[in-house]
């Protein structure tokens, strides 16, 4: 591929090929993932606003179009069962979802035709998701990079998180729902080309010993046995969930404090945005402190991180607390991501990723149902509610580090850990 001559004529190193390839890739998928602010927002003010849904309703619609994620560890599976199709993945499903995005651009607006086709982009885009996810995995536990890797792969999603925010909303207040769907599909395309392009580091990947699996009954088996799998899982679960975070949010900001749906979105993008500076630091410290330091000081930090909610009286008083809400939480996205990508089991990449990326969709889009059937039967006081429900899940989630096994966390990123590598063989032998 013309990318590739490029950077190997160039000079660059497998690492720097490495980041040049996930960056970009990043960006476009979160851009264009069905359960992401761009399609989550522009097709929750369809409902709202165009067909007169109630905030249950969008909570509702948001619950069951997300039931491919609920399930995202069968793609994972599949994907670790055909691990050297990681590519082929990338370039067939996202050709798929882009089919899906021009019929609903075509098919007149209706609750069936949104259930139906966002349902459909879900389960494509599940694909996309575990091949892109199990190879990120693979990479980082095979050249020690899992911290620094997160951080690329963050970073860039918060990035695109922020223009999906901003354009989210936007597309709602001036866009028809054909445009909506033309525009999405244009953004999901080029990702095929990256089923092209094939980086050094990737060459020898499937033959490393962190990618040898095992038949179906003993890949099953492996993973069950893999103490390291349950405490990444039930992490995400419980700092996902977040009663306030979403449909109760918006109908808040709209209904109680009358701001403009624009600021719903550009609330959501500034959030994700501000999450990029502490992220950024983690990047850092992951290189000189051990993980086991890094994620008990990440989630400490983070738990009052949406006690801002209950202060804000004004859209713009939203905005302005979206920055230290966003702030709070850097350090743990980057701790829980480190802790999943170390603690995946040798060829299971792709099924412990899915998993924690299925929990985390899960638990807020449950918690999202919790707190709308809370704001809906006390619009006065439900809001603040739901934002000392999320606060107190945050610090429950403090005790649960506890879990991790040591020799997983006790290393820094770049430095070998024998330990963790005595584990891998005798797995591998068994």
């Amino acid at each position: 591929m013309t990318v590739a001559i490029a950077l190997k004529r160039a000079g660059l190193s497998e690492t720097g090929e490495t980041i040049a390839y996930f960056a970009p890739l990043t960006l476009l998928v979160y851009l264009a993932l069905p359960h992401n602010y761009l399609v989550d927002i522009a097709t929750a003010f369809l409902l709202k606003n165009r067909l007169h849904a109630s905030a249950g309703d969008v909570a509702q619609f948001r619950l069951i179009t997300a039931i491919p994620i609920y399930l995202s560890f069968v793609f994972g599976f599949a994907r670790d069962l055909w691990n050297p199709f990681d590519r082929g993945h990338l370039l067939i499903f996202s050709l798929v979802t882009v089919a899906i995005f021009v019929a609903l651009a075509l098919l007149p607006l209706s609750i069936t035709a949104l259930y139906i086709g966002i349902f459909a982009a879900m389960v494509s885009f599940r694909f996309i998701s575990a091949a892109y996810q199990g190879l990120l995995a693979l990479i980082g536990q095979e050249k020690l990079m899992s911290g620094r890797l997160t951080v690329v792969w963050q970073t860039a999603q918060y990035v695109a998180t922020l223009g999906a925010g901003f354009a989210g909303g936007t597309m709602a207040q001036y866009l028809s729902p054909a445009a909506t769907f033309t525009v999405l599909a244009l953004i999901v395309l080029p990702i095929a080309a990256f089923g092209l392009w094939k980086p050094r580091a990737f060459e020898r990947a499937y033959d490393a010993p962190q990618a040898r699996g095992a038949d179906f009954v003993g890949d099953v088996k492996r993973l069950v046995r893999h103490r390291a799998v349950y405490a990444p899982v039930l992490i995400m679960l419980m700092f996902s969930f977040a009663p306030g975070a979403n449909t109760p949010l918006q109908y808040y900001l709209a209904n109680t404090l009358h701001a403009p749906d624009s600021v719903y979105g550009a609330f959501n993008g500034i959030f994700a945005v501000s999450f990029i500076p502490t992220l950024l630091l983690y990047g850092l410290l992951c290189r000189k402190y051990a993980l086991k330091t890094l994620i008990w000081w990440a989630m400490i930090i983070t738990v009052p991180q949406m006690i801002p909610l209950a202060l804000i009286h004004s859209g713009n008083q939203a905005l302005f607390m979206a920055v230290p809400m966003g702030l709070m939480g850097g350090l743990a996205v980057g701790a829980i991501y480190d802790l999943s990508i170390r603690s995946c089991p040798p060829g299971l990449q792709g099924t412990l990723m899915m998993m924690v990326d299925g929990v985390f969709i899960l638990a807020s889009r449950a918690s999202d149902v919790l707190g709308s059937a809370i704001y809906d039967a006390d619009p006065k006081n439900g809001f603040l509610i739901c934002v000392i429900a999320t606060t107190l899940m945050y610090a429950a989630t403090v005790p649960v580090i506890l879990l991790i096994p040591k020799n997983v966390i006790a290393n820094a990123d770049g430095e070998p850990n024998p330990g963790l590598d005595a584990e891998l063989r005798a797995e591998i032998a068994a």
